[in-house]
C-alpha cells in the first residue's frame, strides 16, 4: 500500500511538471526527425512493366518532314528504377514514358534509337537512375508519308415507319483522305458507315463514326493512319409513298354529263414517293379536261402522265388511256337557216352570204324527236372584227331555244362557221 502511494504521487509530480511534458515533446520530435530523413536517404528500388513508348517530335516529323513510323517494334518496355524510397514508391507504370525523340529523323530507313525515361511533372529526378532496361533499344520504320482518298459508303440498318420509302443514304463528306506509309495505306479500300432508327417517319440525319475497310469488305487497321475526319454527317432521305388516282376532267354539254357518260382510265391509279409535305394533299393527278361537245359518241386519247419531277413513280408507268363513252343519247344533223350576227361596229353592216349550215344536234331520241329546225339559231359574235370590212368566216354558237338538254356537237374542224360580207353603213 505505501508503494502504490509512492508512486501515485510521483506520476501526480510527473503529470503536471512542464519539463516533464517538454522532455517527452523533444523525444517525439527527434523521433520523426530520425525516420524522416532514414526515408528521405534510404535508397529504393522498383521494376517497372508495360511502360509505354511515346514517340517525341512525331507530329512534327509529319508536317515539316512528310514522314511517318512505322513498325515499331514494341510498343511498351519493363524498367527498373532506383531512387529514394519517398519518390519511387510513389510512382507507377502509368506514370512514366520511354520517350523516343524522332524529331530530327530526315530519311526514310529501318533505324534503332536509344530512348530515355519521362517521369511526371514536378518530380525531383536528381536522384534517380534507371539501373535496368529491357530492350534497352527500339527500333522502327521511317517511312515517306502519302495519302489516300477514299469514298464514304454505308447502309441504314433500322427500321422505316408504314407507308415511306427510304432513297440512297447521303454521306457529307462523300470522301475521306486517309493519311500514313503505304505499308498501312495499301488495303484501304473505303470507310464504311452503319446507321439506324427504330421506325423513321422523317428524314433522318445523324453524325456518326466510320470503320475503314478493304476491297473485300474487312474491316482495316487504323494503327499508323489519320483520317481527315473523325465523324461523318449520314442522311437518309425518306419518301412519304402513297397510292395516287388518276382521272379527267369534263365540261358537260352537247346534251351529255357525267350522268349519261362512261370513263375509263387504265391504269386507274399509280404509286408516287415524295416528300410528305407535296404528297399528304395530293388526291389524284388530272390528265386531262375533256370537252364533252368534242365528240359524238366515244373519245380515246393517250395521255403523259404529269409527275412533279421531285416525286418517284414507283409504278414505273408513265402513260394513260383514256376511253369515254356518251350512252343513251343518239345524234341528228339539222340544216340550220336561222342565222344573225351580233355586236357588229356602228357604221358598218354585215351581210350573211351563207343560207343555212348544217349542225349535229345529240340528245335522246325522245327530245330530238320534239326537236324542229326552227328551234335552233347560229349566231355569230362580230366584236373582234372592229372596223375590218370585206369578206370573213367567223365562228357561230349554235343555240337551241327550249331545249337544255340538248346541243351541238362540234364538227370535225372544231368549229361552226359561217360566210359574212362586212363593209361600212
Amino acid at each position: 500500500m505505501k508503494k502504490t502511494s509512492v508512486m501515485k504521487k510521483l506520476y501526480e509530480r510527473l503529470h503536471d511538471s512542464r519539463a516533464f511534458w517538454m522532455v517527452v515533446s523533444l523525444l517525439a520530435s527527434l523521433t520523426i526527425w530520425v525516420y524522416v530523413t532514414s526515408m528521405q536517404s534510404d535508397q529504393y528500388t522498383s521494376t517497372f512493366r508495360n511502360v509505354e513508348v511515346s514517340l517525341v517530335g512525331e507530329d512534327e516529323l509529319r508536317t515539316s518532314k512528310n514522314m511517318v513510323i512505322t513498325d515499331l517494334d514494341t510498343s511498351t518496355v519493363t524498367v527498373q528504377v532506383t531512387g529514394p524510397r519517398r519518390i519511387v514508391a510513389g510512382l507507377d507504370a502509368s506514370d512514366i514514358k520511354a520517350c523516343v525523340d524522332v524529331s530530327k529523323l530526315s530519311r526514310s530507313a529501318y533505324t534503332t534509337q536509344q530512348y530515355y525515361i519521362s517521369y511526371p511533372e514536378g518530380t525531383d529526378t536528381s536522384n534517380i537512375d534507371d539501373i535496368s532496361r529491357s530492350p534497352s533499344t527500339i527500333s522502327f520504320m521511317v517511312s515517306p508519308l502519302n495519302t489516300k482518298t477514299v469514298q464514304v459508303r454505308g447502309s441504314f440498318d433500322g427500321s422505316l415507319a408504314e407507308g415511306y420509302t427510304a432513297e440512297t443514304p447521303v454521306f457529307e463528306p462523300a470522301t475521306i483522305t486517309v493519311s500514313g506509309a503505304d505499308a498501312y495505306l495499301k488495303d484501304v479500300s473505303y470507310a464504311w458507315v452503319s446507321f439506324g432508327k427504330e421506325d423513321v417517319d422523317s428524314t433522318y440525319k445523324v453524325e456518326t463514326g466510320f470503320t475503314l475497310m478493304n476491297e473485300n469488305g474487312q474491316e482495316c487497321s487504323t494503327v499508323g493512319l489519320t483520317c481527315s475526319e473523325d465523324v461523318v454527317t449520314a442522311t437518309l432521305p425518306l419518301l412519304l409513298v402513297k397510292e395516287v388516282p388518276l382521272s379527267v376532267d369534263v365540261i358537260e354539254g352537247a346534251g351529255a354529263t357525267k350522268a349519261n357518260t362512261k370513263i375509263k382510265v387504265d391504269p386507274d391509279s399509280i404509286t408516287l414517293a415524295g416528300d410528305s409535305s407535296l404528297l399528304t394533299g395530293m388526291n389524284k393527278i388530272v390528265l386531262d379536261t375533256i370537252d364533252l361537245t368534242d365528240f359524238t359518241s366515244t373519245f380515246s386519247e393517250t395521255y403523259t402522265i404529269p409527275i412533279d419531277n421531285q416525286m418517284n413513280n414507283l409504278t414505273g408507268v408513265t402513260e394513260a388511256k383514256v376511253t369515254v363513252e356518251v350512252v343513251g343519247l343518239e345524234t341528228r344533223t339539222y340544216k340550220v337557216k336561222n342565222i344573225s350576227c351580233i355586236n357588229v361596229t356602228n357604221g358598218f353592216t354585215a351581210d350573211i352570204i351563207s343560207e343555212s349550215i348544217d349542225v349535229v344536234i345529240r340528245g335522246t331520241p325522245e327530245r330530238l324527236d320534239e326537236l324542229k329546225g326552227d328551234n335552233i339559231r347560229a349566231v355569230a359574235d362580230l366584236t373582234d372584227y372592229n372596223e375590218s370590212t370585206g369578206q370573213f368566216m367567223p365562228t357561230v354558237k349554235i343555240v337551241v331555244d327550249g331545249f337544255t338538254d340538248v346541243g351541238a356537237v362540234k364538227p370535225s374542224s372544231g368549229d361552226y362557221t359561217i360566210s359574212i360580207e362586212i363593209r361600212k353603213a
